[in-house]
């Protein structure tokens, strides 16, 4: 039995305890760690006793993802991407900002992803099923984890990006991940291994298509090296009377990551409408990537021929036709007399007495 003295001391915890308690009771948080660390910071009031206008507070899933201002941008806020850089074993940090601006609490849960060329060149992340590499090297500090922002609020949140022992030098594409319910928005993370960086790039599959203004080249591009590449493109051309008009070198608008392959397609206005033509791709980087690709095609513009091409394949075909029968007819003719001989019927012979008959 507790003595009369530690009673007070007792009540006194009791009653602190359920101090503590009663607003996790009240307001449970939701399934998943809060990211320790996060600062959260008021950006708008709301709009105090005016009516609520669903245009600019719609309710809805209003929240961004952006990188934090820090001590490399000199407080901006401009940073399109994450930009880490360190060798293997290196624990490399920095900060997400997630503004929530709308008048509703939203609860986010963020991850890793690994990223790659999606079709025609884009930028995509992978699901959390499918991250199993630089995506993997990313922690928010707990698992899985959970951001709870109140209305008009800015949260930022810390993590870290561990560089296994062992990485490979050279570019590892990643991006960290912030999703409610069936929303997602993707901040890409520039992750760099130190070490030699190898630019390097190859085309396959080459083909010509079309004719004329209708011209198409479809091709495959391959990221060869350990660095990721903005590639330009020139196509050079040879036809029958020699050089076709080509395009200048220009950008292909995408950024190929390493070990990435994406099916592209170049509109060729200036390909020949009748004849032969050998067409070169070369592709260049920066980093002294260049690369050629080639193929061969024969145009033949059957659009234009139309009707006048039936026509003429069918004067072809009645001019054999013609031909067979006067060649059948003739056979014919100088068969008849074999076939009286074998008949039995005299043949008269030709006299040469030169008389008149």
């Amino acid at each position: 039995m507790p003595s009369r003295r530690s009673r007070p001391a007792a009540l006194v915890t009791l009653v602190t305890f359920a101090a503590a308690a009663l607003p996790a009771l009240l307001c449970p948080h939701p399934a998943g760690a809060v990211v320790p660390g996060t600062v959260l910071t008021a950006t708008a009031g709301p709009p105090g006793t005016a009516a609520r206008d669903p245009l600019r507070d719609p309710g809805g899933p209003g929240w961004t993802a952006r990188p934090a201002a820090g001590p490399a941008t000199d407080g901006a806020e401009g940073r399109p991407y994450f930009y880490l850089e360190g060798l293997p074993g290196t624990v490399l940090e920095d900060r997400l900002a997630l503004d929530n601006p709308t008048g509703e609490t939203r609860t986010l849960t963020l991850r890793g992803a690994d990223a790659y060329n999606a079709e025609g060149g884009a930028l995509a992340v992978r699901p959390a099923r499918e991250t199993r590499a630089a995506g993997s090297w990313v922690s928010f500090g707990a698992s899985p984890a959970t951001v709870r922002i109140p209305p008009y609020t800015r949260a930022v949140v810390p993590f870290t990006v561990t560089v296994p022992d062992g990485a490979a030098p050279g570019d590892h594409p990643a991006a960290v991940v912030a999703a409610e319910g069936n929303r997602e928005a993707a901040v890409r993370v520039q992750l760099r291994v130190t070490g030699p960086a190898l630019s390097a790039l190859t085309v396959e599959d080459v083909a010509v298509t079309g004719e004329g203004a209708a011209g198409r080249i479809t091709y495959a591009l391959v990221n060869r090296g350990n660095t990721a590449v903005v590639p330009e493109l020139a196509v050079a051309a040879e036809g029958l009377f020699g050089d076709l008009p080509d395009g200048r070198a220009h950008a292909l608008g995408l950024e190929l990551l390493p070990g990435q392959r994406v099916e592209l397609t170049e509109s060729w206005p200036g390909a020949p409408v009748f004849g032969p033509a050998d067409v070169t791709l070369t592709v260049t980087a920066a980093g002294g990537a260049r690369a050629e690709g080639s193929a061969s095609a024969w145009f033949v513009p059957w659009g234009a021929l139309g009707w006048t091409g039936a026509g003429v394949l069918v004067l072809a075909a009645t001019a054999s036709a013609a031909a067979l029968l006067v060649r059948t007819t003739r056979s014919r003719r100088a068969e008849a007399p074999r076939d009286e001989v074998r008949a039995g019927r005299p043949v008269p012979e030709a006299e040469l007495t030169g008389a008149v008959r």
